[in-house]
């Protein structure tokens, strides 16, 4: 009996033994042979290069240093493990050289070992090529080490163009979630071209297929997608140009901005928002103490003025608060008004620059010699609605397009403007003073840049840095903004800027004279602080406190009669467009004739 039970007992387990293989190899085979398949197969992305930056001439901007990171295996933290990480960490420091101290290895690994990673914990992200090549055989021979090429980010002009480029750094979750491509990565652009453009600098990511066995050695290789080859991206930017102006900043100790464009393309030959900062020390990280003394410094290195910061413009408006004038039907460029020095409105005095007056003034010599008392009577005439109007479409309070992250609109006064943000109704007096560039007129340098451009060409041309990416071009961006009455009487307007550059009165004219080629430009000082009533004799420029010293502004485009490049220059507190900013500017043109720029521009 108990045999035939044990008979029994067999022949159903057998039968049970025989349907469980049966339902794993024949029912469900196909599915468990894919799920094996899928243990034993990985894939790994592979990582592009990042584009390189090179300047119009080929010369390199930012570039790739190629080097290693240092990892050690996960789980030596805790435990028994703690052995095996001392001797690990004691071994790299002996032979690696130039490394931190093993203590702040230990504190960094310790910090980033997770019961929940599995992958090796990186140690040190970047070391030079040149300086571990030496040790590579020996470091790849310890068990817990991990040597894996790399690439560091680096700008090898130094501070100079910095604003323009931006710079790299590690990654963080913000980015990782906009760009899911950064998590692999590591690194993301974070300010100017670096930050615009980081997705097609950066490239896209291939992959590789392999089949390993079951203690994780590789089989072979199955599949592999090559990651992209294709990112480098060339500027209009000419680093001559921009170093000259970058070196004419700091050898007067002055801040502001200089910005040159080629009108045929758009393109920025030199953009320098000065001072600027070392783009390298934030691809590693930059040191607290750095930080704070870059935040503290009262020039704002970090700060692109470019776009990112907003100014009262002064008297560079004036060609378009003219043309505002003309197309009114109010004024002619005949129309004449008596300049004493002072317009007294509603018990206040409205000054001119110049305190003598410039006695009675039509258009081209107003702008000419910038006289502020034609622009205060003519405001009179045609009303705050007409001018906003007029600078709305000539480019101001709104973004230029330019390829700069997080450019700033500026502000163009007006009624709706003043009832939206204060709540209350706009006075005469405010007229006045908008007309002339102040009160609660700002823009952006690289608005006065278009607004330039416009009067040369009769355009609004989007500014940009880069001139091709992957090798594709880009296309010149223009539109046209001038009225019929803009068309009909901007030659005026154009003689009177040629006549501020020219004439003895001129108010560029000094500055200009030394050139070979023939300028248009406008100057412009425009004050920071008002000046009080009781205050009959303006203090000087030079007495007051820097803080209170008014902005110093020139705008231009040349050969006068063959538009081809215009320029901006702001000298902030530089007390006199005249006097500061113009000579400046000649100096930008000297070196462009110096760079064979003008030998370009058909005669």
């Amino acid at each position: 009996m108990r045999l035939r039970l044990l008979v029994v007992m067999i022949i159903a387990v057998s039968f049970i033994l025989i349907g469980r293989v049966y339902y794993l190899t024949i029912l469900h085979g196909g599915y468990y042979n894919e799920l094996a398949l899928k243990n034993t197969i990985k894939v790994e992305p592979l990582v592009p290069v990042r584009g390189t930056i090179y300047d119009r001439n080929g010369h390199p901007m930012a570039v790739n240093r190629l080097g290693f990171s240092i990892s050690l295996s996960p789980h030596l933290s805790r435990g028994k493990a703690k052995a095996e990480l001392d001797e690990a960490l004691d071994y790299f420091v002996a032979i690696a050289p130039n490394t931190e101290d093993k203590e702040t290895l230990r504190a960094r690994y310790t910090k980033a070992d997770s019961v929940y990673n599995h992958e090796a914990v990186e140690l040190v992200p970047f070391v030079p090529y040149e300086s571990i090549l030496p040790f590579y055989t020996r470091l790849n021979l310890h068990p817990n080490i991990r040597v894996a090429p790399t690439m560091l980010r680096h700008y090898p002009n130094g501070n100079v163009a910095s604003h323009i480029l931006g710079y790299v750094s590690r990654a963080d979750r913000t980015n990782e979630t906009i760009d899911p491509i950064s998590r692999t990565i590591g690194y993301h652009g974070r300010a100017g071209l670096e930050f615009f453009y980081n997705k097609e600098l950066q490239g896209k990511l291939g992959s590789r297929t392999y089949q390993v066995t079951a203690l994780n050695r590789e089989i072979e290789e199955i599949l592999r997608t090559e990651p992209s080859q294709e990112q480098d991206m060339t500027l209009y930017l000419d680093i001559r140009l921009q170093r000259f102006i970058h070196d004419q900043y700091e050898s007067e100790g002055r801040s502001g901005v200089a910005i040159v464009m080629d009108l045929q393309t758009g393109g920025i030959l030199a953009g320098v928002s000065f001072p600027e900062y070392d783009n390298d020390k934030f691809v590693t990280g930059i040191s607290t103490a750095e930080w704070k003394d870059m935040n503290e410094d009262f020039r704002h290195p970090f700060l692109n003025k470019m776009v990112n910061s907003n100014y009262p413009p002064g008297s560079v408006i004036k060609p378009s608060v003219a043309l505002a004038y003309m197309e009114s039907g109010l004024m002619n460029p005949q129309t004449e008004f008596h300049c004493s020095g002072t317009l007294t409105f509603a018990d206040r005095d409205f000054r001119c620059w110049r305190s003598e007056g410039h006695g009675d003034i039509s258009l081209r010599r107003a702008i000419m010699e910038s006289c502020d008392i034609y622009f205060y009577r003519g405001s009179l005439l045609v009303g705050i609605d007409a001018i906003a109007q007029k600078l709305l479409t000539h480019g101001f309070g709104t973004k230029t397009g330019v390829d700069l992250p997080n450019e700033y609109m500026g502000t163009v006064p007006s009624r709706e403007w003043k009832l939206e943000r204060y709540h209350k109704a706009w006075f005469t007096g405010e007229t006045l003073i908008t007309a002339i560039g102040q009160g609660g007129f700002l823009a952006t340098p690289m608005q006065v840049l278009t607004n330039v451009s416009l009067i040369a060409t009769g355009k609004l041309i989007t500014p940009k840095f880069a001139k091709t990416i992957a090798g594709q071009e880009m296309a010149l961006e223009a539109r046209d903004a001038f009225s019929e009455s803009d068309k009909f009487y901007v030659d005026e307007i154009r003689r009177g800027m040629e006549n501020g550059s020219q004439l003895p009165r001129g108010t560029s004219a000094r500055a200009m004279a030394a050139l070979p080629i023939k300028i248009a430009g406008k100057t412009g000082t425009a004050q920071v602080v008002s000046i009080a009533q009781d205050e009959k004799q303006r203090m000087s420029e030079r007495e007051l406190e820097f803080n209170s010293r008014s902005h110093a502004w020139f705008i231009g485009y040349a050969p006068a009669s063959k538009p081809r490049y215009a320029l901006v220059v702001l000298i902030e507190h530089g007390m006199s467009g005249g006097g500061v900013a113009a000579p400046l500017a000649a100096q930008i043109l000297q070196k462009m004739i110096e760079l064979n720029y003008f030998e370009r521009v058909k005669k």
